[in-house]
């Protein structure tokens, strides 16, 4: 009879207890860990604004070397990829023949001239709204 309870316990499953403790383990560090992971991922979306801005920030230099001139706002950072009829346009300016869309999938607001120097490039964050705080903040050219 002894053998045939040691047989029985090796094919044991685990027990409610077992499986609620490996639940709450886990819950507890969805908890701890979660908000680390989130913010990390907001700041990593900031970065690749300001990674983006810097390349568009570079082929508005090349388009004013061709050109003599910025884009102005009308004709926009479509002007990069797209020839606006202009003499001695060499475009396209931007390697991947688009102009990027922020990293939480809205166009870059670009004027020219700008507010804060001969051009503007803002990104508006995770909220799309000008200001804010965290995640939300403004990334911008200047």
């Amino acid at each position: 009879m002894k053998k045939f309870n040691s047989e029985k316990n090796r094919h044991r499953g685990f027990s409610l207890i077992e499986l609620i403790v490996v639940l709450v383990i886990l819950g507890l560090l969805a908890t701890i860990v979660g908000p680390s992971v989130m913010s990390r991922l907001g700041k990593g979306k900031a970065d690749i604004a300001r990674v983006q801005i810097n390349n568009l920030e570079g082929a508005l230099s090349l388009f004013r070397f061709d050109i003599g001139r910025y884009p102005n706002t009308s004709e926009g950072m479509m002007a990069l990829v797209e020839s606006p009829g202009i003499q001695n346009w060499s475009g396209p300016y931007l390697e991947k023949r688009r102009v990027p869309v922020d990293p939480w999938g809205r166009e870059y607001e670009y004027r020219c001239p700008g507010q804060n120097g001969d051009y503007d490039i803002i990104c508006y964050g995770a909220d799309g709204v000008e200001g804010g705080e965290g995640d939300n903040v403004d990334i911008v050219s200047w």
